[in-house]
Order: C-alpha cells, then structure tokens, then sequence
C-alpha cells in the first residue's frame, strides 16, 4: 500500500521531500485533547541565542509549558540591561526575569495555534548532558528523566491548575 509505520513524524513539502521531524510517542496531547509535537517548538525557541536546551511540557495538563537552560552570559546581559539582579543562579528565580523569558519565548513560537502557547517557563542553571544522564549518546533530551531530576520545578509550573 506504500504504508510503513515507522512511529516517525515527517512532512511533506511543496516539492515533494520528506522530512522527519520527530516521534509519535514525543507528541504532547494536552487535557484538552489537542494534541503538540514538541520538537517543532522546541526547534523554534531554540533559535534563540538565549536558551540554550528547552523541554516544552504539559502532558495530560490545560497548557504547555517550558523547561530550558539559559546561556549563562547572554542571560548575566539581559538581566544587567533591564536593572534586575544577575547573580547566577539566583536570578533564573526572580519573576521580572521569568517574565523575560517567557516573553522571549513567545517572540519564537508566534506562528503555532493557538493552544500551542507556552504559559510559563521553569529557568534552570544545570545543562542536560550524557554525563549527568540527561541526553542520550546521540544528544537527545531524555525527556522522563529531565521530568525526574526537575519534578519540583515541574509541579511549580503548574501550582494551582
């Protein structure tokens, strides 16, 4: 039939090429029901100088939201720039700078639907590595575990929804 179930997510573009985007088991479906593939989002916020590593998050919840590493310098910068504190890591906790953040989020996600907005962001000081048993060999977030070693910051990020 020309099916083969790969459990990848591709795209077709206008020219005729696929690409591989993603997995099917990395899609976020929200309580709602709509359903995100993180990947794409995640690319997009990277391209922002200033996150350095994101998760987008909110399996099973009313919103997304976003877990990242900040690039150190560029963030000790933003903060000077606006007169907010820049100690490291204290800063990633203040809620002027994560209401920066999450700006600057929104800046890189403004062509996704509506329901795929990210509504608050957790700042985290510790980059993801093979060492730390956050990525894989291959470089890939190993989302269960980022979720495990940050499940304070998760629950935070949705206190009271």
């Amino acid at each position: 039939d020309g099916w083969l179930n790969t459990g990848d997510v591709a795209s077709i573009d206008a020219q005729g090429r696929i690409a591989i985007t993603g997995r099917i088991k990395e899609i976020i479906v929200l309580s709602n029901g709509e359903k995100v593939p993180p990947n794409d989002m995640e690319a997009a916020i990277l391209a922002d100088p200033l996150f350095e590593q994101v998760m987008v998050v909110g399996e099973g919840r009313a919103y997304l939201s976003l877990l990242t590493v900040v690039n150190r310098e560029r963030w000790v910068a933003a903060m000077h720039e606006r007169g907010l504190s820049a100690e490291w890591p204290e800063s990633l906790h203040n809620s002027q700078a994560k209401a920066y953040a999450l700006q600057r989020v929104t800046q890189q996600i403004q062509a996704f639907p509506g329901y795929a907005r990210i509504r608050r962001v957790a700042l985290l000081s510790e980059a993801w590595s093979t060492d730390n048993g956050l990525l894989t060999p291959t470089l890939k977030v190993k989302r269960a575990k980022v979720l495990e070693r940050h499940r304070k910051d998760f629950d935070a990020l949705y206190d009271g929804y």
